[in-house]
């Protein structure tokens, strides 16, 4: 089994306790995304198979007591989150499609647009108001999202990410062995291995290369996910790397 997410770098500042602080998860298809904000600033992120009792006590056993919390969910019911948090007197909202927004849904479809998507890009236009977006975020899918320099959210594209292109090459095919998505990745594969892992890679690159070019020149591609780091180091062009992209937009919405 692939892990589609890189263990996020512990940060760790002084926080005085009257200062407050807040709690964003981010519970993705695979894993689960906390980080501790002081106002805008980012104290603490770690990664967890889901967020349960666990890890609320891992956060708060270097930070202390949470003054509030913000919560958004892809993939599983936020009601146990909220009802932990609940029992711990910790005030929580759960991000929906009727949260107020800084930002404008041109969505055909708003109510089935993802709500980590949602986040990302009010977390993007924090970071870079009056700026043409391209958000990418690499995790297990690859979502692709334009935001215009007036906070248009005009929409964007799905795919598959590294993790399940090799997954689905080596189920669909009757030869093609599962290979793991982390090791060497040649620009041009030299075995049947490096082949599998470049393809898979390099792919996603050519893929934001791609929707790069179709944006205005002085557009920003804002890169997040688990191999959002890997990528944006690939890439031929400026990018602004953001390790906790979504839960910045949540601690936003708080």
């Amino acid at each position: 089994m692939f892990n589609d997410f890189v263990t996020l770098p512990l940060k760790q500042l002084n926080v005085p306790p009257e200062m407050g602080l807040t709690l964003t998860i981010d519970q993705g298809n695979t894993s689960a995304k906390a980080a501790a904000w002081e106002g805008s600033q980012l104290v603490r992120a770690e990664v967890f198979p889901q967020f349960d009792r666990q890890a609320l006590e891992s956060m708060e056993s270097a930070l202390g007591m949470f003054d509030k919390a913000m919560v958004s969910s892809v993939a599983h019911p936020t009601r146990p989150i909220l009802d932990l948090l609940d029992a711990e007197g910790i005030p929580a909202r759960e991000l929906t499609h009727d949260t107020p927004l800084p930002i404008i849904i041109d969505y055909l479809t708003p109510t089935t647009l993802g709500l980590d998507r949602v986040a990302a890009a009010v977390g993007a236009w924090s970071l870079h108001p009056g700026t043409e977006l391209l958000i990418v975020d690499a995790g297990t899918a690859v979502t692709y999202d334009r935001v215009t320099a007036d906070g248009h959210f005009l929409g964007g594209n799905i795919a598959p990410g590294v993790g399940m292109r090799l997954r689905s090459l080596n189920a669909w095919t009757s030869r093609l062995p599962l290979v793991t998505s982390r090791g060497e990745t040649p620009q041009w594969g030299n075995s049947t291995e490096t082949a599998l892992r470049s393809g898979a890679i390099n792919g996603v690159v050519g893929e934001i290369t791609y929707y790069r070019s179709l944006l205005p020149a002085g557009a920003l591609v804002v890169m997040a996910g688990g191999w959002g780091k890997e990528l944006a180091s690939r890439l031929g062009f400026e990018t602004d790397y953001q390790e906790c992209l979504v839960n910045r937009g949540l601690n936003i919405l708080s």
